[in-house]
């Protein structure tokens, strides 16, 4: 579904909705990790706006600072307006101050990456990481998106998440990317299935080949955000079984610290 269409779709539901801002939003969603420009030509593809439109929004953003015109490319840059709109979110998270030194901990135990994510969208986004390895170089940093239904992360997000709010996700998922949901639908429904006695979700590579992932959500939100803690090994250090038996606890038990401290229990 075209941006232009969702946008006035959401319109006609609610009044409210302010169709302009969307758009721009959508403009600044385009980019995709490792891409530092990107031109109004490939605004119109990722969002099906029209080139006026997108003309009038690149435009705008670059005034307030959110973009930045190269001249000599005709293209535009990420600006730093957009960092510092995320830095108060990031600063306010304190179970990121919290969870720091547990997750150095466990990520120094396991010789992997452990990482604290939320959901954005149809994604789940990393605000903490602590990696131990430099084999694990390429494990998303913080802000990336990873994908809902292939990572555990994703797969613990929606075992703990409200019903209605889970549905709506997947459908919007079905929606996006019906080929993707097709395919990954069935083996992330059995992980949510399984994670009400394992306490845990976990991927043998779906996502990626090369990394193992085990994720272990809090029992209830934090700030009106539902925290997955994530912890991701390098398929290379043994069998997912072997992986399992040694990780899986270990990041069960540092979930069930992390929820004592903020008196859960």
């Amino acid at each position: 579904m075209k941006a232009e269409e969702s946008a006035e779709m959401a319109m006609e539901k609610d009044p409210q909705f302010a169709t302009t801002l969307a758009r721009g939003i959508d403009i600044l969603l385009s980019y995709r990790v490792g891409e530092s420009v990107l031109g109004n030509r490939e605004f119109v593809q990722r969002t099906g706006l029209s080139k006026t439109t997108v003309a009038r929004l690149t435009h705008t953003l670059t005034s307030l600072g959110y973009l930045r015109h190269d001249v000599s490319l005709e293209k535009y840059r990420l600006g730093p307006a957009v960092l510092s709109m995320g830095y108060p979110l990031l600063a306010n998270m304190q179970i990121r101050q919290i969870a720091r030194p547990l997750m150095r901990e466990l990520s120094e135990q396991t010789g992997g990456a452990v990482s604290l994510g939320i959901r954005d969208r149809i994604h789940m986004i990393y605000v903490e990481t602590s990696r131990s390895t430099d084999r694990l170089v390429m494990t998303p940093d913080i802000g990336a998106p990873l994908p809902i239904l292939t990572t555990a992360i994703g797969r613990a997000w929606l075992s703990r998440a409200p019903a209605d709010e889970r549905q709506a996700v997947l459908n919007q998922i079905r929606v996006k990317d019906p080929e993707h949901y097709q395919r990954f639908y069935h083996a992330a429904m059995q992980a949510v299935n399984a994670y009400e006695q394992r306490h845990y979700c976990g991927n043998r590579g779906e996502w990626r080949s090369d990394v193992y992932g085990f994720a272990v959500p809090l029992s209830r939100p934090v700030d009106s955000n539902l925290f997955v803690f994530n912890c991701g090994i390098p398929s290379s250090s043994g069998s997912y079984a072997a992986i399992e038996r040694e990780v899986a606890p270990k990041l069960v038990s540092l979930v069930r610290s992390i929820e004592v401290i903020l008196g859960f229990t």
